[in-house]
C-alpha cells in the first residue's frame, strides 16, 4: 500500500517536534508555566485549563498545552487524571479548591460586591467555603447606578480592599461607563460579558445548547422562562441548584470572581 507521505519525511517531523514525558496532574504538585513563569501548586482543574496558586495566594488557570510546564525544572505535558486516582482523604469544593478545616476566619474588612441577591447565592453556593476560609464576605448592592458613591462611602485603603463584580461588562454598556468612574488602587472593577449572571451558568445544566434568545427591550431572565416554557416564579432556585461545580459556570464569570477574591484576600 503506497505511503500519503515519503517516509523520511515523517522521520523528519518526529525528530523537528520536541516530545515530552506525560505527567499526572495531582493536587499540590508544585509546576511552573513555561510561557508566563508563573509558579504554583495545583489547586484545581477542569477539562479545560489547571489552576496554580503561588505562594502569595494568588490564583491562575493555564490551558493544558503539551510541553506547556516545568516539573523539577524538566519539561512536561500534564494530563488529567482517571478518577479512581483521586485522593479519598481530599475533600475538593465546590469551587475545585481543596477544602479546609471548615473553621471559618473572622471577616476581613474587605468585601465583595456583587449586583444582586442572585449573585451572591451563586457566589456562596459555588465559592462559599474559600470565602468562609478567607474571611471574605459578599454582599449584594441591589444595582449598580450609585457604585461611585458607594466606593466613596465604604472608604477604601490598604487593608481595607474592595471587589465589585458587575454583570455585562462589555464595551459601551451602562456598567462599562459606571466602572470607568471608579479609580481606586484599593477597589478592582470586574465583571462578565453576559447580560446576567443566569447567563453566566452553563445551559448544559438543563440540558440545553444554549439560553433561548430574548428579544430587546424585554427582560432577559423573564424572556428565558417564557421561551423555555416555565414559570418566572421559583425557577432561580431549581437553576441555582443544578449547578454542582465552578465547571458549570462560563470561564468568563469563573475568571471575574477568583480575580476579586484574589485581590480582596491579599491584605
Amino acid at each position: 500500500m503506497p505511503y500519503d507521505r515519503d517516509i523520511l519525511d515523517e522521520l523528519a517531523d518526529q525528530r523537528s517536534k520536541p516530545r515530552y514525558p506525560t505527567v499526572e496532574v495531582a493536587l499540590g504538585m508544585v509546576v511552573e508555566d513555561r510561557a508566563s513563569g508563573f509558579v504554583g501548586d495545583v489547586v484545581r482543574w477542569n477539562h479545560e485549563a489547571v489552576t496554580l496558586r503561588d505562594r502569595k495566594q494568588h490564583l491562575r488557570y493555564f490551558s493544558w498545552k503539551p510541553g506547556g510546564f516545568l516539573l523539577e525544572g524538566k519539561p512536561v505535558t500534564l494530563a488529567k487524571p482517571a478518577p479512581a486516582t483521586a485522593a479519598a482523604d481530599v475533600r475538593i469544593t465546590a469551587s475545585g479548591s481543596i477544602a479546609g478545616d471548615g473553621t471559618a476566619r473572622v471577616a476581613r474588612a474587605s468585601r465583595i460586591w456583587v449586583e444582586g441577591k442572585h449573585d451572591a447565592e451563586l457566589l456562596e453556593h459555588i465559592w462559599g467555603d474559600d470565602l468562609r476560609d478567607l474571611g471574605i464576605v459578599v454582599e449584594p448592592l441591589h444595582g449598580a447606578d450609585d457604585l461611585v458613591e458607594a466606593v466613596r462611602e465604604f472608604a477604601p485603603g490598604q487593608a481595607r480592599r474592595l471587589g465589585v463584580l458587575l454583570d455585562h461588562l462589555v464595551p459601551g454598556s451602562k456598567e462599562s461607563r459606571i466602572a470607568a468612574g471608579v479609580d481606586h488602587p484599593a477597589v478592582l472593577v470586574t465583571g462578565h460579558p453576559f447580560v446576567d449572571v443566569w447567563a453566566g451558568i452553563r445551559p448544559r445544566v438543563l440540558g440545553l445548547d444554549r439560553w433561548p434568545d430574548v428579544p430587546r427591550g424585554q427582560p432577559w431572565k423573564e424572556g428565558m422562562c417564557r421561551a423555555l416554557g416555565v414559570p418566572f416564579d421559583g425557577f432561580w432556585p431549581t437553576l441555582r441548584n443544578r449547578v454542582s461545580t465552578y465547571a458549570d459556570l462560563e470561564p468568563e464569570l469563573v475568571g471575574a470572581v477568583e480575580r476579586l477574591i484574589d485581590f480582596v484576600s491579599e491584605t
